[in-house]
């Protein structure tokens, strides 16, 4: 709030205070006019009063830009409220305060309820996680021993449960990204080898072809929530190419991921990374959840990476992320 601003407030505050002293200065005005007597008295005793009242007000104002200074502060940082409000100067301002301070405890107990269902949430989906991780390597394994036509789907959906179960659990773990980053120097041909190799099954069998180009290039980034980005871009890209294949490279200070899929929309693209929006072609393919590229988006973000999409339809889509450099996190 500016300056002007608060001095409105103050004089809006002491209205009655103000029409109080005008009645009077009327009133003594009319009763030496209308006895007959000399004004100037009159003036005298109005320009007294009217000094008076300046120097109450400049006392007093003080105090009221301080106070409104205090709560602007506390404003900003909301956990310190209950410590630092500052002295009330009457009965009113003293219930004003105990009511703030015990809406600040009720705001306290709701945000350590929400953090230990968090936290029962993420200790749920982790033990779920795990303990269907052994049904899935024991379908493997039986696999693996058959050795029937029908293999090959299986293997791609049991590959495709495994994926589901592993977003599950980041969908939780997102809420609280920021205390799970670890920015480091990370070789991003590394992380993009290792994303590749993870969905090769899926390349293998829906005969696409995969091409990353060498880069030579170290950013700096949490390796593994930078892997799960890239995954989630790869399992979109694969999941609406039905030809052709994905071609990985480093291009203008960005990592391309550019595909010859079906494509998006034009009036898809301002809305695809929006939570469970799943535009034309995911009500094509009722299995699409409109997760994967929100989650994607939310990642990039808590990374500083900028991600863009463009599409053509019938062509392809091609996805850019941009890499902040060290600097960028250095001064957050």
């Amino acid at each position: 709030m500016s300056k002007w601003r608060m001095v409105l407030a103050y004089l809006r505050r002491r209205r009655l205070t103000l029409l109080f002293y005008g009645l009077c200065v009327a009133l003594v005005l009319a009763v030496q006019a209308l006895s007959g007597q000399e004004m100037l008295y009159a003036w005298y005793i109005v320009l007294l009063a009217s000094f008076l009242l300046l120097v109450i007000f400049i006392y007093d104002g003080r105090h009221f830009f301080q106070k409104m200074k205090t709560l602007q502060k506390l404003q900003e940082h909301l956990t310190a409220v209950e410590e630092s409000l500052p002295a009330a100067a009457d009965a009113m301002e003293e219930q004003y305060g105990a009511l703030i301070t015990g809406l600040c405890g009720k705001n306290r107990k709701l945000e350590e309820a929400i953090e230990r269902m968090q936290t029962e949430d993420l200790d749920y989906y982790t033990l779920w996680v795990h303990q269907i991780k052994t049904p899935i390597a024991a379908l493997r394994l039986v696999l693996n021993r058959c050795g029937a036509p029908e293999n090959a789907v299986m293997e791609q959906e049991l590959f495709k449960i495994q994926q589901y179960a592993e977003l599950a659990l980041q969908y939780v773990r997102l809420g609280d990204i920021a205390s799970d980053l670890v920015i480091e120097r990370c070789s991003l041909e590394g992380i993009v080898r290792k994303s590749v190799k993870k969905y090769g099954l899926l390349f293998v069998y829906q005969k696409l072809s995969v091409e990353v180009e060498p880069m030579e290039v170290q950013v700096f980034s949490d390796e593994k929530w930078l892997g799960f980005l890239i995954e989630q871009l790869l399992s979109n890209a694969v999941k609406y190419t039905r030809q052709g294949g994905v071609r990985i490279f480093w291009r203008e200070e960005s990592l391309w991921i550019e595909d010859t899929g079906i494509g998006i929309r034009p009036e898809d693209l301002p809305r695809i990374f929006e939570k469970g929006y799943t535009g034309c072609n995911g009500r094509a393919d009722t299995r699409a959840s409109g997760i994967g590229l929100y989650l994607s988006k939310r990642v990039a973000d808590a990374l500083a990476i900028r991600l863009s999409v463009s599409s053509e339809l019938g062509t392809g889509t091609r996805v850019r992320l941009h890499f902040p450099s060290r600097d960028t996190f250095l001064f957050q």
